[in-house]
């Protein structure tokens, strides 16, 4: 990893004042599996800052220009989308226009609710209206992953502004999904949704 620098983790609140069902619990796992590895750093904007931010306009100013300085200090953006993750209205979508528009920076795009991604344009229902746009007019620079710890850490040790995804679509082979044992040998390799709730500790 470049010295210094960082994964950035972006996630929507969904307004919600308790972290359960946010998308929150989602950064705070990742950021355990952080700590597991000397090499790998992440930052993010608080949840409960968001919140207030979203509810105060004079405090967004001071959230946004946070939110630049933690992307000048990164090297990637992991954007973490489930099914509830808001297609416009949220900060989420600041800190993508924000990484792809000002800081050039390669977003991994996490799905929460699949285990594999075979063909990450099947699963365009997922993208806030920012990600779709920079998408199709190839300004963004992108891998999809599902959420899992291999598969992040491997895409987060390895894209950077001079590293980038050479498309908005790109996705791990087969042989990477099983590699990190995002599916058993006897799954067929496709967009595999989760069958049950994921478990945060794996």
């Amino acid at each position: 990893m470049d010295s210094g620098k960082s994964t950035y983790i972006a996630f929507d609140e969904l307004c919600q004042t308790d972290q359960s069902p946010s998308d929150f619990r989602f950064c705070a796992t990742i950021h355990r599996w952080a700590a597991e590895k000397d090499s790998f750093d992440v930052r993010y904007v608080d949840r409960q800052n968001k919140l207030y931010a979203v509810r105060n306009s004079s405090l967004r100013t001071t959230l946004t220009t946070r939110i630049r300085e933690h992307l000048a200090a990164s090297r990637n953006m992991l954007v973490i989308l489930g099914n509830e993750t808001r297609k416009s209205g949220s900060l989420l979508c600041f800190e993508i226009e924000e990484a792809v528009d000002n800081f050039n920076l390669p977003l991994i795009v996490a799905y929460i609710d699949y285990k594999a991604v075979a063909d990450p344009s099947e699963l365009s229902g997922y993208w806030p209206d920012p990600l779709r746009q920079r998408i199709n007019s190839e300004t963004a620079r992108a891998i999809h992953i599902p959420f899992n710890k291999h598969a992040i850490l491997d895409a987060a040790s390895q894209f950077t502004s001079s590293n980038r995804p050479l498309t908005g679509l790109n996705h791990y082979t087969e042989y990477a999904h099983r590699k990190f044992k995002c599916i058993t040998p006897d799954v067929p390799f496709g967009n595999c949704i989760r069958l049950k709730r994921l478990e945060l500790g794996k």
